[in-house]
């Protein structure tokens, strides 16, 4: 049993709560109680948010690409160092560090990734001898950790828009429709060594790395899941999709392919008005990564008008060059106001802009992982987050303003404790394995330096 001093539960706040967790699930919520010897106590429950989108691999080259080289720095420079960085990475290297990022993930309040997982082979490009030995490091890692995990396997055929062929970079990422069918399937299997809240989607990396013709035959092998893929993130992608298939790339996926609420369109950051309307009425979810965006220069998301057509949304770390879920909210919001020269911006008329940005991020990442989380109800998977609203960055405020002050004023380290479809992985602000685990990582990124 878990008793709380305050929780926000699904209709509200709520004091003096005790809740039973039950094979993953919350199975009682009583609110009006005393905590009992055997509960764990916390000062404030909130339903934990899912990390939507995360290329772990890429914690390890965190601040390795901030110099800045002749002529004008861009998402696609930052690219092709990602490209030579990733040449070198083993598999128990691959593992070490999915570990060590689920962990901070979790620290910062997070109980659940989406892994779009696109490193699948050795370098230069040969299939390993079992072809999703990286998928099952990635997973190894959740399993070390206890985060819970969406894998999204990543189908990249292309090195461009048009059918380019792949790049020598590339070559570590590339399959056809019919090998990446055998890597999910592969994926399948080492998922069900995980938590039966860990599962497998996918995820066609991005217009300009798939076809018209592989995306709608993925789609027919895999009929049921997540599906997230990487949607007009840069004015070049725009540009390149425009020409080569006539239609802007959320214009084009909208009007051509049956996309549903199992759909997570990442960045989603170049957008006409009427894309960002009609991709709101579709019912997928914006993944929107602010820290990633940011440090890419890939530029603001069409909020206001978004959430005013009623769309869903969730966050993620993307790059991983900053894990910290407070940290990726406040960017969201600030990247409107100073893109609007406006306050409290991302809010449908009036209210509190942490409780929305917040409680939908935390109902539209379960959506996109396909969870069954995001809110603190009875047969919810038991997703959880505490805060301490005795932190000195939070101790001024009411209820009402606690998730405003997470959001604006407080750092992750507010975080007291995390569950994961009720494994409590994070106590007293600190995961279990952390010694284990960062003692793997510091060794594993030692091997890797001496390589590269």
């Amino acid at each position: 049993m878990i008793f709380a001093k305050h929780a926000r539960l699904s209709a509200g706040w709520a004091d003096d709560v005790r809740i039973n967790i039950e094979n993953g699930r919350i199975s009682s919520i009583e609110t009006g109680q005393s905590a009992q010897a055997s509960d764990t106590t916390v000062d404030t429950l909130l339903p934990a948010l899912a990390n939507l989108h995360s290329h772990s691999f890429q914690r390890a080259m965190a601040g390795m690409t901030e110099y800045r080289m002749a002529g004008k720095d861009s998402f696609w420079t930052w690219r092709d160092l990602m490209y030579r960085f990733t040449a070198s990475l083993t598999p128990e290297q691959v593992e070490a560090i999915a570990a060590f990022v689920f962990l901070e993930m979790q620290e910062a309040g997070y109980a659940s990734v989406g892994e779009f997982h696109y490193l699948h082979h050795q370098p230069g490009g040969t299939p390993y001898e079992d072809l999703g030995e990286l998928s099952a490091r990635v997973m190894a890692a959740a399993g070390t950790t206890g985060i819970g995990l969406t894998h999204l396997p990543v189908l990249y055929t292309y090195g461009g828009a048009g059918q380019v062929p792949l790049e020598a970079g590339q070559a570590r990422f590339g399959n056809s429709v019919d090998r990446f069918n055998n890597l999910v399937a592969a994926a399948w299997g080492a998922v069900a060594e995980l938590p039966d809240d860990c599962r497998v989607g996918i995820a066609p990396h991005s217009l300009r790395a798939t076809s018209p013709d592989d995306l709608q035959a993925v789609l027919a092998s895999h009929t049921a899941g997540p599906v997230h893929i990487h949607i007009a993130e840069q004015p070049k992608e725009v540009t390149d999709i425009s020409a080569w298939l006539g239609a802007r790339p959320v214009e084009w996926l909208l009007a051509n392919v049956e996309v549903s609420k199992d759909w997570c369109l990442i960045h989603a950051t170049h957008m006409t008005d009427s894309e960002t309307v009609n991709m709101a009425k579709s019912g997928v979810v914006a993944g929107l990564c602010p820290v990633t965006e940011a440090n890419l220069g890939d530029g603001p998301f069409n909020g206001p008008a978004y959430l005013n057509a009623g769309g869903a949304f969730g966050i993620g770390s993307d790059s991983n060059v900053l894990i910290s879920l407070t940290e990726e909210l406040r960017t969201l919001e600030y990247s409107q106001r100073l893109r609007d020269i406006a306050r409290n911006v991302l809010v449908v008329g009036e209210g509190s802009v942490g409780e929305t940005l917040y409680t939908g991020a935390a109902k539209g990442g379960a959506q996109a992982l396909g969870r069954g989380a995001g809110e603190i109800s009875v047969g919810a998977l038991a997703d959880l987050t505490a805060i301490d609203s005795t932190s000195p960055s939070l101790c001024a405020l009411r209820k009402d303003q606690l998730l405003d002050g997470l959001v604006f004023a407080a750092k992750d380290n507010v975080v007291s404790d995390v569950w994961s479809a009720g494994r409590h992985n994070v106590k007293s602000g600190t995961h279990v394995q952390r010694e284990t685990i960062t003692r793997a990582y510091r060794f594993a990124m030692d091997s890797l330096i001496a390589s590269l």
